[in-house]
């Protein structure tokens, strides 16, 4: 074990990514799939694993055949059994009149499930990589997701295992070079017709000034889901007490707020009781409640929001017609 296969292994242990037993590998043979399928075989024993590789061929490439015989090569000198398939793509996405890539994504995830139950697999292993996650909090961010583009890839969703996510691109292809094992790139990587594609470029230059970009951002999520975990907690522990949920609103205790504690405890009430909860909104009506928390003797409202103040607090309603649909 060499120490880019040893220190993978820390990650993993270090995580407790949770994942032992049965293992289904997504190969699509690019350069990703093919480190993460090499290093999980690498690493089988010391985590405990049973491998088996899973190659969809999505159709929409001519050289999509050359894909599927490296896979195939690789297996066999892995020893590894595997599963074929090939999706009609572009059909599925003409029939549900969605993108190619989401129709690929939904028809590839489908028959990945499908195998892994099948097979008896705890989990899918995927090439997800650090600056996959990279990319998508930027994506999050442009589209104004706030705190919530913060949270660090989680290594374990459900059925997807993405124990690469702690790991450059670069470095993976770094490590094949090394182990003299080709793989595969996909040339509609670099097309710009998706947004992923198009701040790929960007991001490039990017690090050529800061190269330590990518771990510095993951470990600064990591920092702020810890934050929002303890932000939580404490809403949580003056549920009861300062605050609770009646007749479907909030019930604030009359005593005096600061806006961050009103932010916090009205997102997760508003959560549990399924209100809107976008943080311009939240960061409007915070200040409001501060003040008529303390000192309002009548009813008033801010937006959709009413307040009905009462001698010990006030309960906060959401006016019927502004409840998102359940349909």
């Amino acid at each position: 074990m060499n120490r880019f296969e040893s220190s993978l292994l820390t990650q993993i242990q270090r995580r407790g990514d949770g994942v032992s037993g049965r293992v289904l590998v997504a190969c699509s043979g690019g350069g990703d799939s093919v480190a993460l399928l090499v290093l999980l075989w690498t690493l089988r024993k010391s985590l405990g694993l049973e491998l088996c590789v899973a190659h969809a061929d999505h159709g929409l490439r001519e050289e999509s055949v050359e894909d599927s015989a490296l896979v195939r090569r690789l297996c066999r000198a892995l020893d590894l059994d595997l599963a074929e398939a090939s999706l009609g793509v572009r059909a599925h996405a003409a029939n549900r009149s969605i993108g190619l890539e989401m129709a690929a994504r939904e028809l590839r995830w489908d028959w990945l499930r499908q195998e892994a139950g099948q097979w008896g697999a705890s989990a899918v292993a995927t090439g997800h990589t650090l600056d996959d996650h990279t990319e998508t909090v930027l994506l999050r961010l442009a589209r104004g997701g706030g705190l919530g583009c913060l949270h660090p890839l989680a290594p374990r969703q459900g059925l997807r295992w993405s124990p690469l996510v702690e790991t450059r691109r670069a470095d993976l292809r770094a490590y094949l070079k090394v182990r003299n094992i080709p793989w595969r790139e996909d040339a509609s990587n670099a097309e710009p017709f998706t947004a992923r594609n198009r701040w790929r470029p960007l991001l490039a230059e990017i690090r050529k000034e800061a190269p330590e970009l990518d771990r510095h951002l993951f470990e600064t999520h990591l920092q702020a889901a810890e934050a929002e975990g303890l932000a939580r907690a404490l809403v949580s522990s003056w549920e009861g007490t300062r605050w609770s949920l009646a007749d479907g609103c909030v019930v604030f205790r009359r005593e005096p707020w600061s806006e961050p504690e009103l932010r916090w405890t009205l997102e997760g009430a508003f959560r549990r009781l399924g209100w809107p909860r976008e943080s311009t909104m939240l960061r409007g009506l915070a200040p409001w409640l501060v003040e008529r928390l303390l000192h309002a003797r009548k009813c008033s409202t801010w937006g959709n929001f009413q307040l009905n103040p009462e001698p010990r607090g006030g309960y906060l309603h959401l006016r019927q017609a502004a409840l998102p649909s359940r349909t």
